[in-house]
């Protein structure tokens, strides 16, 4: 037997002695949470799918790991043992400064199951984390936030000399993406936009696109979600 199948079988043999958990035992009830001014307190449902008891640990951390962004948020109970098939609700407190008045903030809000010690110590056993999106939505921002996706502005660009297509936000509220496609023609080039934060732009290569001039596309069709997580249907035009 040659050292490299040698090596295979070795560790073959050593994922035999461990059994993986197919699935999370918890689940929330809800794909994000809204705070909205005036308030200074909002809550998120936690609940053990789960015969077994487990514990939870629960935290509010930046959106960004390159940011050295303040949290001014608490949140109780950080950690709780919760029942077979029972709920827990989790409060999440704004101290009440710190975040801009003029636009949403973000933030990610992690659930995590912290795995009970097995009898079995061929079990390998892995803490399974929820992260959901924390949004911060100072009272009397202008304009609505339902018609926020419906007003974004699209337009065709040249990014490192290709086709490309820059998305402008010029409203106070994060607009987070389902699919985006430009319609040219019978031709369909998905664009991988996910998020765009209050008062910015993004621009995006269009893939597939190199014949594809400025002014080409003419249609542009995406899904955005609502606080609701619900994907709502949008279509617009281009400009060039």
């Amino acid at each position: 037997m040659n050292k490299s199948l040698a090596m295979n079988v070795a560790f073959a043999g050593l994922l035999s002695l461990f059994a993986l958990p197919s699935h999370a035992g918890i689940s929330l009830n809800g794909t994000r949470v809204v705070l909205t001014g005036p308030k200074k307190e909002t809550s998120m449902l936690v609940l053990n799918d789960e015969s077994m008891p487990i514990m939870i640990q629960s935290w509010i951390e930046p959106f960004s790991t390159s940011s050295d962004q303040d949290v001014p948020f608490a949140i109780t109970p950080p950690l709780k043992r919760l029942s077979g098939n029972a709920r827990q609700q989790l409060r999440i407190l704004y101290q009440g400064m710190g975040l801009p008045a003029d636009r949403e903030s973000m933030f990610w809000l992690s659930v995590q199951e912290i795995p009970q010690k097995s009898k079995d110590e061929n079990i390998l056993q892995i803490a399974v984390r929820q992260r959901i999106k924390l949004f911060y939505r100072p009272a009397g921002l202008p304009g609505d936030i339902d018609q926020a996706p419906s007003r974004l502005q699209w337009r065709m660009v040249l990014k490192e000399g290709k086709p490309g297509l820059e998305i402008r936000n010029d409203s106070a509220f994060h607009i987070s993406f389902g699919t985006v496609n430009i319609k040219s023609g019978s031709n369909n080039y998905p664009i991988p936009a996910e998020m765009l934060a209050p008062y910015s732009s993004q621009s995006f290569m269009i893939e597939g696109a190199s014949s594809l001039a400025p002014g080409g596309a003419t249609k542009i069709e995406f899904e955005s979600i609502n606080d609701d997580g619900v994907p709502v249907q949008h279509s617009g035009d281009i400009s060039s």
